[in-house]
This record gives structure tokens, sequence and C-alpha cells, in this order.
């Protein structure tokens, strides 16, 4: 099977540091696997990005040397196959309809990510409501997800999180729901990105299941942040990666991801990136999911 890997950056800001850790991280284990690395702009929640994000985040990644294979994929482009894949869903009985307002479910016992959905609409509507989002119904099995960084990684959907949204209240599709089936139709064989989303895997493994999706392997690295332990961010004001400073980003994401140092000879960027494919191994990345950003980035972040 050809090895594809992917990045998936949403347009909310420029690329900063913790979006190139993740871009590299995929970009070197597809060609260090001698696969394809496929770029996909994640932009079904449109009331976040921000007008001519996305070709400054390819244009940056293009002048860091990361070129991506084939089009670049847009998500709000494949509406109508989010769609579909809700009404297979909904015709097997495994999605249903919830009116309960956002205050409602802040009451609910705490999960993994957010309240616990405590399953007020799974059996219809009660007088009154209104269908506001559409959830998946999970059962009370295991779902486990061997990372290749992060080692084994458990949840039980019924107690953890509940019945999960796949379309949101106010509209968009949720990223659970796209992810799955975005990945299946690039055919993504392989997922390396940030562990802010590990919680999330399991629930994206247990969609692919119910949709009879091939699960791709994993890989989760550390998700750089300040010093004060928060995610760097656009949001956050996390500084844009300079490309004119290209070699001195890479170094720096390199050694984050724990990989060895490039030799001094290497003072531009292909010669860098080859050696840096040439020598990349996935068991040097700390099996962490913080860690702090490098100095030079830290002095940059208000």
């Amino acid at each position: 099977m050809e090895y594809r890997g992917r990045f998936a950056p949403s347009p909310t800001g420029d690329l900063h540091f913790g979006s190139l850790v993740s871009a590299l991280a995929s970009w070197l284990d597809a060609r260090a696997h001698r696969g394809r690395w496929l770029l996909r702009i994640e932009d079904l929640d449109t009331a976040r990005c921000v007008p001519g994000a996305a070709p400054a985040i390819i244009g940056a990644l293009e002048r860091l040397g990361l070129v991506h294979d084939g089009t670049a994929e847009w998500q709000s482009a494949r509406t109508a196959h989010y769609a579909r894949a809700l009404e297979r869903l909904r015709l097997a009985g495994l999605a249903f309809p919830c009116g309960c307002s956002r205050s409602e479910l802040a009451a609910a016992a705490p999960g993994v990510d957010g309240p616990v959905y405590p399953g007020t609409c799974r059996e219809g509507l009660g007088e009154g409501r209104l269908a506001r989002a559409w959830r998946v119904r999970v059962d009370a099995g295991d779902i486990v997800v061997d990372d290749a960084i992060q080692g084994p990684i458990r949840q039980r959907l019924g107690t953890d999180v509940g019945d999960f949204v796949v379309r949101r209240a106010d509209g968009p599709w949720a990223y659970q729901l796209a992810v799955v089936v975005d990945d299946a139709a690039q055919g993504v064989t392989h997922v390396v990105r940030g562990a802010d989303l590990l919680d999330s895997t399991p629930r994206q493994c247990y969609l692919q299941r119910l949709l009879g999706f091939e699960s791709p392997r994993y890989a989760h690295v550390p998700v750089a942040v300040d010093r004060q332990g928060n995610k760097l961010s656009k949001q956050g004001l996390a500084p844009a990666v300079d490309p004119q400073s290209a070699v001195r980003w890479l170094r720096a994401a390199l050694e984050f991801l724990g990989q060895p140092a490039p030799p001094a000879s290497a003072t531009d960027v292909r010669t860098l990136l080859d050696r840096a494919v040439a020598r990349w191994d996935v068991r040097r990345i700390p099996a962490r999911r913080t860690q702090p950003a490098p100095e030079f980035v830290l002095r940059s972040v208000q």
C-alpha cells in the first residue's frame, strides 16, 4: 500500500511554529517512507477563517521546502460528501437530532474533552424541543488507538465522551465527521499531527468503523507551548514563521522533534531537508503531549 500522509491547517492566520512542527513531522514521515504528502485546507468554520491566510500558509510551506503532492483539497468544497455520510448514519439508526442548549450541556459531568453528553435526546426530541445539532450514537465498548509516539490510548466513549456532535447547532459540519470522510477520500494511510488532537482520535476511529473506512496509523507529536504552558496559536499571538530565515526555523523544529541536528554545512533548505529525511526516526520524538517552544520563539510571544 502506498504511504499517504497529509497536513491539514485551518486558515485562521499565518503559519506559526506549532503548525510548522506538525507540517515538518508529517512531511518527513511521508518522504522517509517514499510516500505522498497531501495538503487539505480545513476551512469549514468560516467565522474563524482569515481572508488570504490559506495562500499565505501554502506559500510559506513551499518556501520552507515543504511542497505538497497533487492539488490541495478545500473542505468548503466537500460539504455534499459530509451530508451523504450523515445520511448513511441516520438511515442506519446511528445518528440522531439533538435539541440541547449549550447551558444544558455545561451542567453535565466532565469528560476527556468537555462535558459528557447525558443522552437527553438519544431516544427522541422531547416535547417542544427543536433539533439543533446532530449526534452519533456511541456504544459501551472501548476504543484503543496504538499511537506511534504516545503509545496505546484507550477510551470508553459512552462514559468518557457520550454521543458526540457530527453537525453543529450553528450549522458547520463537525471536525470529527469531516476529517474522517476526507482522510478516507484521499486514501490517507498515516496521520502525523499535534497531540492536542489525541483525545479526539478514538471518536474518529469509531466513525471510521461505522462508515466502513480503514483507520490510518496515527502519530501525535508534542504541542509547542509558551512559558505558562499555553498552546502556541494564532489566537495567542504566536509569531509567524519567517521563510526568509527558513533554515533557522527548520533546525528549531527538528530539535523540538528530537531529531539529530543537521551538520553545520547544511546551510540551505534543500540540503537540510535531505539530511533530515535520511535520519528521520519517529521513535526519537518525545512521548509527551506538550513541550516548550524554542527560546527565540518564546521571546516573540506577547
